[in-house]
């Protein structure tokens, strides 16, 4: 039984050498922006799983909420993404870039000089943000107006090609975790009162516009999304009637072709759990791959693949703290712990030193 998440598996054109996912997670090892060739070990130790998905990477300066992530817009930041793509591509793993763009949740200081916090509305994320002077609050945000919409969308049209055309297999919309896609989503984050915000409908809009704009621009087989119904981070909430909104995104973007949706559920660290129900529906939903993330071991992964509940299972935290993850499992090894004190300090230690 255990056999089939060692198995390999036909992802579209992609022959993956097995059923295990890398999760994106932050790591905040790119100076400059820019993934360097430590950022290329680091992937490439890791590439004994099927499906690499990248951390968090902005499509545009505007999005660069964080310190040190990447993005994928300048000549520098492609060509650290191709050495990314070749030590991964070397070691038979497939690699997706995450094209995260964190609208409200970042700070002015984390941004290029010019650069505004943008958001659907102008309603601050809670708590606070690292920055070079330390943590600050979170800053009201700027609506972006309607006429600045294609220009967004555009920029992730712009980043999945560039990256495509460097090797990089394929890209996911970071419409997950609390950032910019998600807050469309969400009634809480999204107060619009033009096309792109109120009814359900409306604020699925410019998700599945991004989508079908990526989708058109490389092609269904190399888009993928990142949801998190019921997610805390960032400030998010539940809301009334979201299961039902879940389904019916779902299938809308089932319509744009893209390859993948994945699911993350962060109940295991606290956020209310996704329903089953909702799992359930929204893999009935969509009729090509579907990925779980949050919280696996062996044993509940092989069930989860065993039963049909999903394609293939994301790890995030056993994945990078040990890069021979799936020789351990397939070995019953016992995995090394998570160095908490060096998830997003400079170097390496705590990145690519776990043995």
């Amino acid at each position: 039984m255990s056999a089939s998440l060692f198995s390999s598996f036909a992802m579209g054109p992609f022959t993956l050498q097995n059923r295990v996912v890398m999760a994106p997670m932050t790591r905040s090892r790119s100076p400059g922006n820019v993934p360097g060739g430590l950022v290329a070990r680091y992937y490439g130790q890791r590439a004994d799983v099927g499906l690499i998905i990248t951390e968090g990477t902005s499509p545009a300066p505007e999005g660069l909420g964080y310190m040190n992530i990447p993005g994928a817009f300048s000549d520098a930041q492609i060509a650290g993404w191709k050495g990314v793509a070749d030590a991964v591509h070397a070691r038979g793993a497939v690699v997706f870039v995450q094209l995260m763009h964190t609208g409200r949740v970042a700070h002015p200081l984390n941004l290029p000089a010019g650069c505004d916090v943008v958001a659907p509305s102008a309603v601050a994320a809670p708590g606070q943000m690292f920055t070079p002077e330390g943590q600050k609050d979170h800053p009201t945000p700027r609506a972006l107006t309607t006429a600045e919409l294609p220009g967004v969308i555009q920029s992730y049209v712009d980043a999945a090609k560039k990256l495509v055309a460097a090797g990089i297999d394929g890209v996911e919309l970071h419409a997950a975790n609390g950032y910019l896609l998600e807050q469309f989503l969400s009634p809480v984050t999204n107060q619009r009162t033009d096309g792109y915000g109120g009814d359900a409908d409306k604020r699925h809009r410019f998700v599945v516009e991004v989508a079908q704009a990526v989708v058109d621009a490389i092609g269904g087989a190399r888009v993928g999304i990142r949801l998190s119904p019921h997610g805390v981070n960032g400030g998010m909430t539940s809301y009334e009637g979201i299961d039902e909104s879940y389904i019916a995104l779902t299938k809308k973007l089932a319509a744009t072709g893209l390859q993948y949706v994945h699911v993350v559920d962060h109940s295991a660290m606290g956020a209310p759990p996704v329903p089953a129900s909702l799992k359930r529906a929204m893999r009935a939903a969509f009729p090509r791959t579907f990925i779980l993330c949050g919280g696996y071991d062996k044993a509940s992964a092989t069930v989860a693949l065993v039963e049909g509940e999903a394609d293939l299972v994301a790890f995030g935290r056993p994945v990078l703290a040990n890069p021979d993850f799936v020789a351990r499992l397939q070995a019953d090894k016992a995995l090394n712990a998570v160095d908490f004190s060096t998830l997003y300090t400079p170097g390496e230690k705590g990145y690519v030193d776990y043995v």
